[in-house]
Formats: C-alpha cells, structure tokens, sequence
C-alpha cells in the first residue's frame, strides 16, 4: 500500500475519535448520544408537522425537508465514526469513501440551499403577507424543495468525480480525519491538486456566498418589515417567526465558512475535525431542539400529540 507506483489504494483508513481507550468510551458515548437526539428530534418534528393539519404550511414543509436533511446527514457520517472508534478494523474502501463523500456533500449543500429558501418563504411571509397564499402554493413548494437537491447532486458529482479520476493517491492510505472529506483526501495526493482546490473553493465561495448573500437581503427587508409595524405585540409576533431560523442560520454559516473558507495555513488539524463533528452531529442535534423551544405552534402540537396518547 506504500508502494509510489501504486496510484488508487485498494482501501482508505479513518481514525476514529481518539486512541486513549477511555476517551475512545467517552467520545464513543457521547456522540451516540448526540446521533440519538439527532435522529429523535428530527423523527418527532417530522410526525408532529405529518400529522398536525395546523402546521400544514409551507414553513413547515420546508421545515420537513431539513429535517430529512439532517437525519441523511447524520446518518451518512456518525455511524462510520462510531464503528471506527471502537473497531480495529478502521479500513473504509475507496468505493465506499466516494459514496460517503458525495452523499455528506448532497446534504449539506442541500441544506445550505434549503435555508435560503426558508428564508425567502419568510420574507414573502411577513413582507407580502397578502400575497403569500397565491405566491407559496405548493407546487411552486414543491420546486423550491427540489432546487437544492438538484444544485447539489451536480456539484457533488463534479468534485467526487475530479477527487477519485483526476487523482493518484500514493503518499498514504491513512485519512486523518472522521470521513471522507475532500480537504483530507487532497493531502494524501501525489501531485498537487490545484485544479480540485480551485474547484472546491469556487464551488464554496459560489453556494456559500451565494445563499448567504440572499439571506442577508431577505433579513434585511424582513427586519425592516417589522421594524415598520406599529404595534408591538405584532412586531413581537414577527419576530418570533423569524427567530429559530435566524439561530439556525448564524451558528450553521459560522461553522460552514470555518470549515471551507478559511485559509489554508490557518488551518489546525485538531480544530478542523472538532468543528467538522460539530457540523455534522451537532447541527443534526440542534435543529430540531431550536425550532421546537423557540416555535409556540411547534410546542403546542407536541404537547396536544402527547396528551393523545
């Protein structure tokens, strides 16, 4: 596997959390427990929304739709992680590695996009609030929801298939990170990936900045909305519609642009795959406990739910 003419390892390997066997145990539980209330809070939200005609609408629809996302992108990386944490055999097969990376990069470009719908569904909320019934129907839904998808298998594609054909990999077969992600796997090149580098930062800086730039415009005008409403209870009751995703959206771009946007001789190993797990896992988690704690009608949905049974 160390030999240099050899250009595609027959298999990859990950490390897991750590190699001190009590932190492997702590880490292990720990993030079990994090995959857990990810895959729990995302399953209640989507049956509270499924079964709740109130909350019926397209906010919730959308709101559906990350929860989906979520769960996928979860479920693509934690589990790989957790086997390799407590696993000897830590090997993941150059297939297998490409699968990992184009599904982990489908769902989180995907919900990069999907938040940027959610936003513009707010601000034809609040801000063409006469309008939003005619504008939001659901077939105009429906391809909003497939837009991210769509943008996202195709830029997926793209660096999946310029990562595993345009590369040889002889250096090693020892990825120091969780998954496979494309930054790590760059360094285990033998030449320099310049073009992948090029590819991978246009793409980040295009879907990033992209979406970004659309959420502050649609936070700007929604802001400016409310700030115009008279009374203050109506202004209150805006904003409380705004204020999950407006939480979600500040801590998911903080670690996106951390992630991807920084540059290179900043980078630190250690603070990358810790930053990298919060993104995957944590974010999973935290979703769905935002949008349930700061959403009354979410609340009162679960609350009625659980007084049925």
């Amino acid at each position: 596997m160390e030999n240099s003419n050899q250009t595609v390892p027959f298999r990859f390997f990950l490390l897991g959390l750590s190699t001190v066997p009590h932190l492997q145990v702590l880490g292990f539980l720990l993030l079990l427990v994090v995959y857990i209330n990810a895959l729990l809070g995302n399953g209640l939200l989507l049956i509270t929304v499924r079964i709740s005609p109130t909350l019926h609408t397209p906010m919730y629809f959308f709101l559906s739709n990350l929860s989906m996302i979520d769960i996928f992108l979860s479920s693509t990386i934690v589990p790989v992680i957790l086997k390799n944490t407590v696993s000897t055999d830590k090997s993941i097969s150059v297939g297998g590695c490409a699968f990992q990376m184009f599904f982990s990069l489908v769902v989180g470009v995907a919900e990069c996009l999907l938040l940027t719908v959610m936003a513009y569904d707010r601000f034809v909320a609040i801000c063409r609030p006469l309008h939003y019934s005619s504008i939001m129907n659901m077939r105009f839904c429906v391809i909003l929801a497939l837009i991210p998808w769509t943008f996202a298998v195709v830029n997926s594609s793209i660096q999946v298939l310029v990562t595993f054909t345009g590369l040889s990999f002889c250096k090693t077969n020892f990825i120091n990170h969780y998954f496979c992600e494309i930054p790590p796997i760059l360094r285990l090149s033998c030449k320099d990936p310049w073009l992948n580098k090029i590819i991978m930062y246009v793409a980040s800086v295009i879907i990033i900045f992209w979406s970004l730039s659309l959420n502050v415009i649609s936070y700007v005008y929604i802001i400016s909305s409310i700030l115009k409403i008279r009374s203050s209870q109506g202004r209150q009751a805006a904003f409380s519609t705004c204020s999950s995703h407006f939480t979600v959206l500040t801590l998911y771009y903080a670690t996106l642009i951390f992630m991807y946007l920084q540059p290179p001789s900043s980078h630190s190993l250690e603070t990358d795959n810790t930053v990298s797990l919060i993104y995957t896992a944590g974010m999973s988690m935290l979703n769905p406990i935002i949008y349930s704690i700061r959403n009354k009608d979410v609340k009162n949905c679960i609350r009625k739910m659980i007084k049925t049974r």
